[in-house]
């Protein structure tokens, strides 16, 4: 299994921009990921400035978002949905496309309970959770939100 450091993962995500922002030819995931930073403008200044971004720490007590880490989150999603593992993951993400109208809308309201189940099995220092993560994806909402 393929386990980046952060300043890999993170390289690859400004590599991946650069790639697009000089018109290069994307390959397999890099095209994927900027997909996904496409849907995320307030990330664009942070990947168009790698010297100052590289080695940012992030605190979420202070109300930070990682960039990074979410964008990793988003592309984790991307993936199990498509390959259905664990299963039952695509048909809960579609359920919630359907209901909150959009597929982004759904990978966000996803990423709370991979974040959750990722949380727990670091706190338990556990495998991660398959099922508690489909029962969190069956409770999300059922009706549209903002």
């Amino acid at each position: 299994m393929f386990s980046p450091t952060r300043d890999q993962a993170r390289q690859f995500f400004f590599d991946a921009w650069r790639k697009y922002r000089s018109q290069q030819m994307l390959e397999g995931l890099e095209a994927v990921a900027v997909e996904l930073v496409l849907q995320h403008p307030e990330y664009h200044a942070v990947l168009d400035d790698p010297e100052r971004y590289l080695e940012q720490e992030y605190f979420p007590e202070m109300g930070e978002t990682n960039p990074f880490l979410h964008l990793s989150m988003h592309l984790s999603l991307k993936e199990q949905v498509s390959i259905d593992q664990p299963r039952g993951v695509r048909a809960e993400f579609e359920r919630l496309a359907r209901t909150l109208g959009s597929e982004h809308a759904a990978a966000h309201a996803a990423l709370e309970c991979l974040a959750e189940m990722i949380w727990r099995a670091q706190r338990d220092a556990a495998a991660p959770d398959a099922v508690a993560y489909l029962d969190c994806l069956k409770s999300q909402p059922r009706a549209a939100r903002k």
